[in-house]
């Protein structure tokens, strides 16, 4: 379909307001992301309803759309795709993590084919951390049978250099899992634009 993004948006709009074309404000909405779709997916409804012919319905069926576009983005692997490296699972992780305002952490589990069988956020914290139950992590590495696992969490900051702690839960992690034969493959920390993989470091 090609359309403009002022274009789509305005399809969701569907309709404006007297002496304003639903196209009018589909670039007002466009504006309020700097004319960035990326941008425009992290402005929270209350933001959009200040443009006037944008109510409540009209900003949860943009955001909606917007959801649905970032997750076709990142479409998490088909269950018999083998991850074999780090990039064959970053660009997903960074589409449902990298745009946070807060640190989350997620696991994917895979069998012993390295096949994924399951993916989940954990926790969720704040601007510069978040809290890691290994206790949950292994069980639901028992619930869905994994024989190893991907952790990965978002520097909302944009450094993906890892601190003392991320070191430190990635050891912990491991031993933890090591006792009932699951195997840590990669510890990932996201950002936007960049990642960082424990393993391609060299450091499990």
């Amino acid at each position: 379909m090609a359309l403009s993004d002022s274009e789509l948006l305005a399809i969701l709009i569907n309709h404006g307001t007297t002496g304003r074309s639903a196209l009018d404000l589909a670039q007002d909405v466009l504006r309020l992301g700097d004319d960035n779709l990326r941008n425009l997916g992290k402005l929270p409804l209350a933001q959009l309803t200040r443009i006037r012919g944008i109510g409540k319905a009209k900003a949860v069926t943009i955001a909606a759309a917007l959801e649905l576009g970032r997750r076709r983005q990142g479409a998490l692997p088909p269950p018999r795709y083998a991850v074999s490296s780090s990039k064959d699972v970053v660009h997903y992780l960074q589409s449902v993590l990298a745009d946070r305002s807060n640190e989350a952490l997620a696991v994917v589990f895979l069998n012993q084919a390295n096949h994924i069988k399951h993916f989940t956020i954990i926790s969720e914290g704040g601007l510069t951390s978040t809290i890691v139950d290994i206790r949950i992590i292994l069980k639901k590495a028992l619930e869905v049978n994994s024989l190893s696992l991907i952790l990965c969490h978002n520097h909302p900051s944009g450094n993906c250099q890892p601190s003392a702690a991320d070191h430190a839960i990635t050891s912990r992690v491991k031993d933890a899992a090591s006792l009932l034969d699951i195997r840590l493959l990669d510890h990932l920390i996201v950002t936007e634009e960049n990642y960082y993989s424990f393993a391609d470091q060299g450091l499990l």
